[in-house]
């Protein structure tokens, strides 16, 4: 049975992690918790119930450096611990944990398995219209710019196989915020890789502050046609 690596960074998610943690326990998954110095003490409460749980390792990152350089970090910890398969997912429930072995299920035929909530069966639950108008506009966006068929880009509930995580050079990546997202996607898709889209009803957090910001939404505007540009002039 292959390996499956679930990279859950975490930033002052102290309410949410234990449940989390314990909702992926009887998935048949590792978990490495990646905590970017929480002053709540969520790293400490992860170093706690890893003590507790022989399914949970953390990884402890000097201070907040963006969602994009967390999971990085994450997935060189967990290819060079044996994994075969690397999800990631949010902490705060907005992914069910109960779709992961969907999601694992599904790299049986594609090298990707993308959480979508933009393919026939998938959704929101619990946003607002205008929410609701920037997420879908910014997937239409990214898909428009970059060509490519996948419908939820800036969907981050996701499972790599092995080798993508290895040929898609994580040193390349620069994306630090959600363009993360639209960037590996991408870069797996550049790289020849299948990606499949799981259909998911991704709800919103009921505990904890969002992550989003400006300065978030404003990089992912620039890093597309930053893309687009490096794939036509053979820099990626």
């Amino acid at each position: 049975m292959p390996v499956a690596v679930v990279c859950l960074p975490t930033y002052n998610e102290r309410e949410n992690l234990e449940p989390m943690l314990r909702a992926l326990g009887d998935k048949e998954v590792r978990v490495l918790v990646i905590d970017d110095n929480s002053p709540d003490g969520t790293g400490e409460l992860a170093d706690r119930l890893a003590d507790e749980l022989d399914y949970v390792e953390v990884l402890h990152r000097e201070r907040k450096d963006g969602l994009g350089p967390a999971y990085v970090a994450g997935f060189r910890r967990a290819l060079a611990d044996g994994a075969d398969l690397v999800l990631e997912m949010d902490c705060d429930f907005s992914h069910d944990p109960g779709d992961v072995p969907r999601l694992v299920a599904a790299t049986a035929e594609a090298d990707v398995a993308l959480g979508s909530r933009y393919v026939r069966g998938g959704g929101v639950r619990n946003w607002g219209l205008l929410r609701r108008c920037v997420s879908s506009g910014g997937s239409w966006y990214a898909r428009t710019l970059l060509g490519v068929p996948v419908r939820d880009l800036t969907g981050g509930f996701k499972c790599y196989r092995r080798d993508v995580l290895e040929r898609i050079d994580l040193d390349a990546i620069t994306a630090k915020g959600y363009a993360f997202q639209i960037e590996t996607t991408y870069r797996a898709l550049r790289g020849g890789f299948s990606v499949v889209e799981v259909p998911i009803t991704f709800a919103d957090r009921e505990a904890g502050g969002s992550k989003m910001s400006k300065a978030i939404v404003a990089e992912a505007v620039w890093k597309v046609p930053a893309l687009r540009l490096a794939s036509l002039t053979g820099r990626l």
